[in-house]
């Protein structure tokens, strides 16, 4: 038996990257996955965002596995598109049991330099779209009462105050901040709230341009291999970034029974980054 076995898994952000790997994680330990993503550029980021082709490919390896997967392109801004999403998932498996609000995105850019538009999407795909997303699947969940678990995606930087990333905390901050109000009120209903705090990771968010050149002002063209030599001293265990599987395992501990009695917890993935 998984240690998730006959759960069902709600994940934001699932076609690519950390959201993707949770959702093969989750899978290989039993439960079925609801993986949904907005799979559209956003205008104020300099990186591609995932595809649709990515999101059916999250489907096809979920199904490798042996679990039923069901896949929806929807936005985290659009409220009445994650309920609709949240009420397919229950009619086509019964419940929601875990819920991994994965979805978000990032820019380095020095804070006065941000335009209103890179500050609001920020704020409403980091933040809101979090949100929104237990605002979708919760009543489910506690309408069940068979209590649950909810995993917020926050950010070691929220220990650090980075520099040129304030949009990014301030989002990040706030996911912390909410999951602390909603593990108070979904206590009771037997719903755990925590949230994982990754450092660096190995995906294309890490790698984009303007990532480079923050940690690299001094180069015309930063690479991918200037930027581990610059991360990788800034954190105690000498590793520049971790894989996405390495926040994939502390989503399956919080979401597993071994976690029945966590909640309100924020648990960093980092390399020392928080106390470096």
């Amino acid at each position: 038996m998984g240690r998730v076995a006959g759960k069902v898994a709600f994940i934001t952000g699932a076609a690519r990257g950390q959201g993707r790997s949770h959702a093969l994680r989750l899978a290989a330990e039993g439960a079925d996955i609801v993986a949904t993503d907005a799979c559209e550029d956003i205008s104020s980021l300099e990186y591609a965002m995932a595809t649709e082709d990515d999101l059916r490919e999250t489907e096809r390896l979920v199904k490798e596995l042996g679990r039923r997967v069901l896949i929806r392109k929807v936005d985290v801004r659009d409220q009445d598109g994650m309920n609709a999403v949240a009420n397919d998932a229950v009619e086509a498996f019964g419940g929601i049991d875990i819920v991994s609000a994965n979805a978000g995105v990032c820019g380095c850019i020095p804070t006065l330099d941000l335009s209103t538009d890179e500050w609001q999407d920020m704020i409403d795909i980091n933040l809101t779209g979090v949100w929104r997303t237990v605002k979708a699947t919760a009543p489910h969940m506690i309408k069940a009462g068979k209590g649950g678990s909810i995993v917020l995606t926050s950010s070691a930087v929220t220990f650090k105050g980075s520099a040129n990333v304030a949009h990014y905390n301030a989002s990040k901050s706030g996911v912390e901040g909410l999951m602390k109000t909603l593990a108070n009120e979904f206590g009771p209903h037997k719903i755990r709230v925590n949230t994982v705090h990754p450092g660096n990771v190995g995906t294309a968010m890490l790698f984009s341009d303007s990532t480079l050149r923050v940690f690299n002002p001094d180069k015309e063209n930063p690479t991918i291999e200037d930027l581990r030599e610059r991360a990788r001293g800034r954190n105690p265990l000498d590793t520049a970034w971790v894989e996405p599987e390495d926040i994939s395992h502390a989503v399956l501990y919080l979401a597993s029974d071994e976690a029945r009695f966590v909640t309100g917890v924020s648990l960093p993935v980092d390399c020392g980054l928080r106390v470096s």
